[in-house]
């Protein structure tokens, strides 16, 4: 149960972080797809099976792309789901303007949040603020697969300090 609750709480916690938010649906069939939407429109709502996803592969990784764009009130919005294999990560640590979160659906490794390394296991949740330098590794010995949601408010410039 506590699994459950925990994929509840970081769906909620998506929700609330992208307020307002819509998704991009396929009008020329009843399938819904990740698209990358780069009109002047938002994203419309919809759902997105996995199989509709959007791949993209890395060295010991791949990300899908659920939603991808801007919505009422955000911009630079991605939500997405890695799997890593073990002894990878899908990138080095890194740093961004957008806020995001991450929440581990499976597997174990390494989170970095601003040099600290902390152990990162089934059902963790990571927040980070603006420019904070984070990452994951997969320590473990099978393949690792997080949830991801990432956006910046409209109208909200956060400076690189």
């Amino acid at each position: 149960m506590a699994k459950v609750s925990g994929f509840y709480l970081i769906i909620s916690i998506s929700i609330t972080f992208l307020t307002s938010c819509a998704f991009v649906k396929n009008t020329d069939s009843n399938e819904t797809n990740a698209i990358n939407n780069e009109s002047n429109s938002h994203i419309q709502s919809s759902i997105v099976n996995f199989e509709n996803t959007h791949k993209t592969a890395y060295d010991g990784s791949d990300f899908y792309t659920y939603f991808y764009g801007e919505t009422i009130g955000t911009k630079d919005t991605i939500v997405g789901l890695a799997i890593i294999e073990p002894n990878n990560e899908i990138h080095p640590p890194h740093q961004h303007a957008e806020e995001e979160y991450l929440y581990i659906v499976e597997g174990s490794g390494i989170w970095t949040l601003n040099g600290v390394e902390t152990p990162a296991k089934t059902g963790d949740v990571l927040y980070v603020s603006p420019w904070d330098l984070h990452g994951i590794f997969n320590t473990g010995d099978v393949s690792m697969k997080f949830f991801i949601t990432r956006a910046s408010s409209k109208g909200v410039n956060v400076e690189k300090p």
